[in-house]
């Protein structure tokens, strides 16, 4: 999992200068700008949740995608760093399930090559009985129906075996980021205590 940089991401929150730098840890604050707009940002690919000080004269707003990768950035400054979901204000909250959304639907080839590939993790337990609303039954159904015919969208699966794929996959990224399950397969786990990112 080491390794793995987001290259952009998407707006879920701007906060003031007061309120970012009064939550940062006192050792990072001094490097840290104090008349900077600050943003927090889901990453494209991993779901990583950042929080970054915007360029001077720089605007965003919520949903815009931004250039976070290692080259010249046009809006961002600093990546300040690795967020939990409890840094999120609630307002952030909110707009991450709206951005969620859009994020899995641009993402459908990947999520339904997930659903046509995804396999067990334990002898008693499949992956995709991760997504909540998936028993053992709905399991079969699933797994019968793509023996039948690989899934071709989410509307083909909605249609085969009656889920709504994006609103199950949201709310797994969401479980994830919030630490609630000890399986990570759509967000980078958070470190563990102590060890760098």
């Amino acid at each position: 999992m080491k390794g793995r940089k987001e290259e952009y991401a998407y707006v879920i929150d701007i906060l003031p200068p007061e309120v970012a730098v009064y939550r940062l840890p006192p050792k990072i604050r001094q490097r840290f700008p104090h008349d900077a707009a600050y943003a927090h940002l889901i990453g494209e690919e991993y779901f990583t949740l950042l929080e970054v000080t915007l360029k001077e004269g720089a605007s965003v707003e919520i949903g815009e995608r931004v250039y976070i990768g290692l080259g010249v950035r046009d809006k961002v400054g600093k990546i300040v760093r690795r967020i939990g979901y409890g840094d999120l204000q609630p307002q952030g909250r909110e707009n991450l399930r709206a951005v969620l959304r859009v994020l899995v639907q641009k993402q459908e080839q990947r999520f339904v090559r997930w659903i046509n590939q995804a396999g067990p993790l334990t002898l008693k337990l499949h992956s995709l009985e991760l997504l909540r609303g998936i028993g053992k039954k709905k399991l079969q159904e699933i797994i019968e129906e793509r023996r039948k015919r690989h899934f071709a969208s989410f509307e083909d699966v909605k249609q085969r075996v009656g889920i709504d794929l994006v609103e199950l996959l949201v709310d797994r990224v969401l479980r994830e980021l919030a630490g609630e399950d000890p399986y990570y397969m759509f967000v980078t786990p958070p470190p563990a205590a102590g060890q760098k990112d």
